[in-house]
């Protein structure tokens, strides 16, 4: 009897089906320390213990993007280990700062199933989320995958497509406990500008560039224990090249942001997000953002933003997100739909 497992492919899943995913993972300072290696992440609020004190969070958390990386990385070896690529991302909501010494543990309950036409592959739904050693829902999130078939001919579930918000209301955006924006320390941050600076509409280029190494994409995805094949083995795809894992398009980005948007920290939801093109080593990523959407809290000096995060593959002087046919222009990596907490 074979010990090893080959993971799940796309007959495998069933509709409701909850799987609890293995290891349980303690957050460490190691973990901020090489996300700051990794990222040019540059955000007070996790980087300063003095500063995220003065805004009512102690102890300072790490940066959002980390526990949804290390929490992401615990579901992989059972839902995308035979994936073709990650699709999309919907309804994420960050219900509680992590911070070191918290042990982050996942589940995930199977919500929507749908077989391609080549029949090679389908596409599976979940709704994941990840608790803390208290049983608190740190976060939790909706996200879609295209995932191999094992035997071609085995029959196929029946399709089931879940329907799921275009974004969640600013009436569910969860404050974290105790954060307040009233002191702000401007000078601290980096930037003046606050809520009130942003408009709906406003585009921001986020001007500098970061070229994709080999060695550090896949340590990033290491440091996640996400195991899938296509970002490590050169013969998991036919193009012979290792796929960058998304989510390290997204910290990127997300890092990159912080020239213009130094001050909308934490990360209050993820509402939409899809990879547009795949990213390989040797590929330079820019960034830019627009402004969807603004709404106020009932949180001490807390206004949030939503803005649509864009990454792309060499630098786009036009900040262009689709051509006139309507698809993705070229050059495009990322599409990032998000609502994050800003100074008022």
């Amino acid at each position: 009897m074979t010990k090893t497992s080959s993971g799940n492919f796309f007959e495998d899943f069933r509709l409701g089906q909850v799987i609890r995913h293995a290891a349980p993972r303690t957050v460490t300072l190691g973990d901020r320390a090489l996300y700051g290696a990794l990222y040019p992440s540059r955000f007070a609020l996790s980087s300063s213990d003095i500063f995220a004190e003065s805004c009512g969070l102690s102890p300072a958390p790490v940066e959002e993007l980390v526990g949804f990386h290390i929490a992401f990385g615990k579901t992989v070896p059972d839902i995308s280990l035979n994936a073709v690529a990650n699709l999309g991302y919907a309804e994420c909501r960050f219900h509680r700062p992590v911070a070191p010494g918290d042990t982050i543990s996942a589940s995930s309950r199977v919500i929507g199933l749908k077989e391609n036409s080549n029949g090679k592959t389908g596409i599976v739904w979940v709704r994941s989320t990840a608790t803390n050693q208290r049983a608190e829902t740190i976060i939790d999130w909706a996200r879609w995958v295209m995932v191999r078939k094992n035997r071609i001919g085995a029959e196929a579930p029946a399709t089931t497509v879940p329907k799921l918000a275009e974004a969640v209301a600013p009436a569910n955006l969860i404050v974290p406990p105790g954060l307040d924006f009233t002191g702000y320390d401007f000078d601290a941050s980096g930037e003046r500008h606050c809520w009130g600076d942003y408009a709906i509409g406003e585009k921001i280029d986020h001007v500098d560039g970061v070229t994709l190494e080999e060695a550090e994409h896949m340590m990033a995805t290491r440091l996640w224990q996400n195991t899938a094949k296509v970002h490590f083995n050169v013969e998991a795809r036919g193009d012979e090249a290792r796929l960058v894992y998304g989510g390290h398009i997204i910290s990127l980005a997300r890092a990159l942001s912080f020239n213009g948007l130094a001050n909308v920290a934490p990360i209050a939801a993820i509402n939409a997000g899809a990879h547009a093109a795949p990213a390989h080593a040797g590929d330079t990523v820019y960034a830019w953002s627009e402004v969807l959407d603004k709404a106020e809290t009932a949180a001490p000096g807390i206004g949030a933003l939503r803005l649509r995060l864009v990454a792309t593959k060499g630098r786009d002087d036009g900040l262009t997100l689709r051509s006139e046919d309507g698809r993705y222009a070229p050059g495009v990596l990322l599409d990032l739909d998000y609502w994050a907490f800003c100074p008022l």
